[in-house]
C-alpha cells in the first residue's frame, strides 16, 4: 500500500485532497504547522471528522525568518504564500524522508488563486520545496504533468481529478456526494492577509527587524502604538488582552497601569526614555476611568522593579495619529 504524507489546513480542499487518495486505498497521514499566523486547530477538526492521522509542527521561529526576506515576495499584504508553501513542502519533505512515506500531497487547485496557485507557482513551490518530483496534487493531477508517482503506479491517475479555477461549486458538490457534509468552513484565517495586521508587522519589522515570535504575538493583544523610532506600546482593550499582555511580556518588558483608576495593562517596548515613557504612560492614562483628571498615577513594573509616573491623559486626537491600524 503507498503511504502519502499530505499538507493539510483543515479547509475543504485539503479535506477532499486526502478523501481523493483513501479513496484509491492509499494510506494517508496529513501535517499541519501552526505559526502566530496561523494554527491547526481546523486541521485537526478535519482529521477527526475524517479519520486519518494528523501531525503538528510548530515553525514560528523558521516561518518568521522566511517572513522577513521572501524570495518571491508578499502578496496582496505580508503574506508570502509560494515562499510559505515551498517552506511548508520542505519541512514535510525531510519528514517524509525520515519516516518512510512515498510521496507528498497538498489540496492545491490550480487557477484557485491567480498569484499563488498558478501552473507557475505551483511548479516553483515543488521546485523549491526539495522534492519536486514527489509532491503531487490530486484535486487538478489531471491537467497537470504526470507525476512519477502516477507513471511507477503508487498513484491512479484516472481516480485523481481535474479541478480548475476559482469556484468551489465543484468541491462542494464532491463533498456532498462523498457524504462529508459537516466539514468546518474554509480554512482561511492566515493573519498575514489581513490589512490591519500586516500594518502593524510591517511597522515592528521596519523598526525592529531583529524581531522575534514574541514580539510578533504582542502584536495579536491590544491596540498598538509607534511612539517614536525606538520605543512602542501595547494597550489592552479588554480582559481577554490584558491578560495575554500580561503572560507574554517579558520580565525586561515595562509593564503600565493606572495606580488608582481602573484601566487597561499596556507593555512598553523600546528605549526607555524619559520622553518616551511619558508619552507611552499618558496614552495608558487616556484608556482608563481617569482620562478626564488633570493628573493620574501610572505604576510602572519591571519584573521586582516599580516605580511611578504622574502624568496627563494624552487627548484623543494626539494619541491616535500614534496608532497603527
Amino acid at each position: 500500500m503507498s503511504k502519502a504524507l499530505g499538507l493539510v489546513s483543515g479547509g475543504l480542499d485539503s479535506s477532499l485532497a486526502v478523501m481523493t487518495l483513501q479513496r484509491q486505498g492509499i494510506e494517508v497521514t496529513g501535517i499541519a504547522f501552526e505559526t502566530p499566523f496561523f494554527d491547526a486547530e481546523k486541521a485537526q477538526k478535519a482529521a477527526d471528522l475524517i479519520g486519518h492521522p494528523l501531525i503538528i509542527q510548530n515553525i514560528g521561529d523558521i516561518h518568521l525568518e522566511m517572513l522577513k526576506a521572501p524570495r518571491y515576495g508578499y502578496g496582496r499584504n505580508m503574506n508570502p504564500c509560494i515562499d510559505c508553501h515551498a517552506m511548508m513542502f520542505h519541512l514535510a519533505g525531510e519528514y517524509m524522508a525520515r519516516n518512510g512515506f512515498d510521496f507528498l500531497f497538498s489540496g492545491e487547485v490550480l487557477g484557485q488563486r491567480p498569484m499563488s496557485q498558478n501552473a507557475n507557482a505551483l511548479k516553483a513551490v515543488a521546485k523549491l520545496s526539495g522534492y519536486p518530483e514527489r509532491v503531487l496534487r490530486p484535486l487538478s493531477a489531471r491537467r497537470l504533468p504526470v507525476t512519477p508517482m502516477e507513471a511507477s503506479g503508487l498513484v491512479d491517475r484516472e481516480q485523481l481529478l481535474d479541478l480548475q479555477g476559482r469556484s468551489r461549486k465543484p468541491q462542494q458538490a464532491l463533498a456532498k456526494a462523498w457524504g462529508y457534509i459537516d466539514y468546518p468552513p474554509s480554512a482561511g484565517g492566515c493573519l498575514l492577509t489581513e490589512e490591519g495586521f500586516s500594518n502593524q508587522l510591517r511597522d515592528l519589522l521596519k523598526y525592529h527587524p531583529e524581531a522575534t515570535v514574541q514580539e510578533v504575538e504582542l502584536l495579536k493583544a491590544g491596540r498598538q502604538f509607534r511612539i517614536s523610532p525606538d520605543a512602542k506600546l501595547i494597550v489592552g482593550r479588554h480582559k481577554i488582552d490584558n491578560d495575554k499582555l500580561q503572560q507574554l511580556a517579558r520580565p525586561d518588558q515595562i509593564k503600565m497601569r493606572c495606580l488608582n483608576f481602573s484601566g487597561p495593562l499596556g507593555v512598553f517596548c523600546g528605549a526607555a526614555t524619559a520622553e518616551n515613557l511619558q508619552s507611552a504612560a499618558r496614552i495608558v492614562a487616556s484608556y482608563g476611568k481617569g482620562k478626564d483628571q488633570p493628573s493620574v498615577e501610572v505604576l510602572c513594573m519591571t519584573g521586582d522593579d516599580q516605580s511611578i509616573l504622574w502624568v496627563t491623559p494624552m487627548p484623543r486626537e494626539q494619541s491616535l495619529p500614534l496608532l497603527l491600524r
